[in-house]
């Protein structure tokens, strides 16, 4: 079946919902316009989440980064003299 055909359907039915509560006197806020606003005020807020949440993950990317090479540094000033003596020593012998 047809994705629009699919649609279609449902939004008739969501009329005729509205419609039967709107003749019963319970509601008037049923109708596939209100329906629409609300998913796509969803839609936004789940994006803003999304978007929050890649934030987060990209800062936490960039602080073990940093970690990452702030280590290397420091192993390298620890470990080059060694070697450096190391190498000496061989070149000694």
């Amino acid at each position: 079946m047809n994705t629009q055909k699919l649609l279609n359907i449902a939004l008739e039915g969501i009329d005729t919902v509205g419609y039967r509560l709107d003749q019963l006197g319970i509601t008037g806020k049923v109708n596939r316009h209100n329906i629409a606003a609300y998913l796509m005020a969803e839609q936004k807020y789940l994006e803003g989440e999304w978007d929050s949440v890649q934030a987060k993950v990209y800062r936490r990317r960039s602080q073990l980064e940093r970690l990452g090479h702030a280590l290397e540094s420091r192993a390298d000033a620890l470990v080059g003299p060694v070697l450096a003596r190391v190498n000496r020593f061989r070149a000694s012998q």
